[in-house]
This record gives C-alpha cells, structure tokens and sequence, in this order.
C-alpha cells in the first residue's frame, strides 16, 4: 500500500448535513480503476451442477457476468449521489472454489474520468452473486452471499489503494 488510510469528513454531506452530490468539475481526469470481490457459498451439489453444466437455466456464469456488467453501467441509477461515468472497461469473473463449496466473483471496471470507480465495481460483484443466487435458488435456497468488498483502486489525487494481504476470513470461509 502506498499511503496510510486518513480519517475524511463525509464527502456526500454538505455543511448543512443535507445529501449533496460532490462537485468533481475541478478534478483532473485520470486512469480510475478498482476491483471488487465477493463469495456466493452453496451447497456442493449445487456447485458441482453449475460447473457440470448441468443447470435447467443454462450457463449460470454467462448470465450473471453479463448482469454483472450491466449493473456497473447502471451504478447511478442505483446509488444516489453516484455519478454517472463513461465506463472504459468492465469485467466480470468467477473462480470455483470447491473446497469451500463458493464462488468467488471478482470484477475489475476501469475509465478515464474525474472520480472513482469503486461502487461501479462493488455494483457488479453484487449484482452477479444475486443473479447466480436467483438462478440457483430452486435447488438451494440457503446460499450465501458474503465478503463483498473493494480489493484495489487506482487513480486521482489519492493514488493507489490497496486491501492489506493476511486478512481473516469469517466462519464461511469468506474473507471479512
């Protein structure tokens, strides 16, 4: 990690404690990139199906990475306060972890712009663990989605951020 993280007044709150979209026109434009992850845990019939190809809905991953990918463009729509960016790259993977009986999807979004692209990223990760949740939930109910959170930013005056290696995991087997 480049720089200590510092404590920062709520940037979303005006001097009035009223909701205020940040007014980012002074910033410069820079390469804003983040990435997100986040854990969908199943039963392993469930995984192994998925895997197999054997689900009623067809490609279970195809779906939600395009969800995934979809939701990141819509970001602003979602989140209030959030500006709409001009996205330069979206992207949207799942890494099977059968010893853990999880997926872990991880999404990477990417501009050149004048703010961050971490809820673009958060976004995607959420939407593609609810989208698999939904494919799967007639034949696992009790999944669990988990451990979503930014992994690494880049970019603007502050620089280059990144999770601190080593982190604990919760009693799913998900980092918390």
């Amino acid at each position: 990690m480049d720089k200590p993280a510092q404590q920062a007044a709520f940037s979303h709150v005006n001097s009035r404690g009223e909701a205020n979209m940040v007014d980012v026109s002074s910033k410069a434009v820079t390469v804003r990139e983040a990435r997100a992850e986040g854990y969908v845990q199943m039963q392993a019939s469930t995984l192994k199906m998925i895997i197999n190809g054997h689900h009623h809905k067809g490609d279970v991953f195809s779906v939600a990475r395009i969800a995934g990918i979809q939701a990141a463009k819509q970001t602003s729509q979602l989140i209030p306060l959030c500006h709409p960016l001009m996205l330069s790259k979206v992207a949207v993977d799942f890494e099977v972890q059968p010893a853990h009986n999880r997926v872990r999807i991880h999404s990477l979004c990417k501009l050149s712009g004048q703010t961050g692209v971490e809820m673009e990223a958060l976004t995607a990760v959420s939407v593609a663990a609810l989208t698999l949740f939904d494919m799967c939930k007639a034949v696992d109910p009790a999944m669990c989605i988990s451990g979503i959170r930014v992994l690494e930013k880049q970019g603007g005056k502050s620089g280059h951020w990144q999770l601190e290696s080593g982190t604990t995991e919760t009693a799913t087997g998900a980092p918390s």
